[in-house]
């Protein structure tokens, strides 16, 4: 399994379609605590879940693989810093378990977790593909 991640800030429609195209991304998995906000742009879930169908692509919201609201502040008020935050983030995973909650044999072979960060490194969507890969065999990891 390819678990590709993508964040859609800094992208065009066309770029972020393109770049799910490109890697052959069968299905998006939104893992973003709030996905409804005008803020999101094309990203919105009814207009992302829209779009992605007419180019044959699958979506999913699963807001367990996300940060608690608390969490989230924390990190964006700047009381913690990403370690405190990664290490927290963590733990929460583990406690969810989610692995267990979600029907993950029935995804396809390449899936792409969403969230809006534009880079991988400093966001929660990396911390839940590494999270897949330690817990789960044969999973590969690709950020776009």
């Amino acid at each position: 399994m390819l678990i590709c991640t993508i964040g859609f800030s800094k992208k065009n429609l066309r770029e972020f379609i393109t770049r799910l195209k490109n890697v052959g991304v069968e299905k998006v998995v939104d893992v973003r605590l709030n996905n409804t906000s005008q803020l999101a742009g094309y990203a919105k879930k009814q207009d992302l879940e829209y779009v992605l169908e007419l180019v044959g692509i699958k979506y999913e919201h699963h807001p367990e693989l996300a940060p608690t609201e608390l969490l989230l502040k924390d990190y964006k008020d700047k009381k913690i810093s990403w370690e405190e935050y990664e290490k927290t983030f963590n733990k929460i995973l583990e406690e969810r378990n989610p692995i267990s909650q979600i029907s993950i044999s029935k995804w396809p072979g390449v899936i792409c977790l969403l969230c809006a960060e534009d880079k991988a490194e400093y966001c929660h969507r990396r911390l839940v593909a590494e999270y897949f890969q330690k817990n789960l065999q044969g999973v590969e990891v690709k950020h776009l």
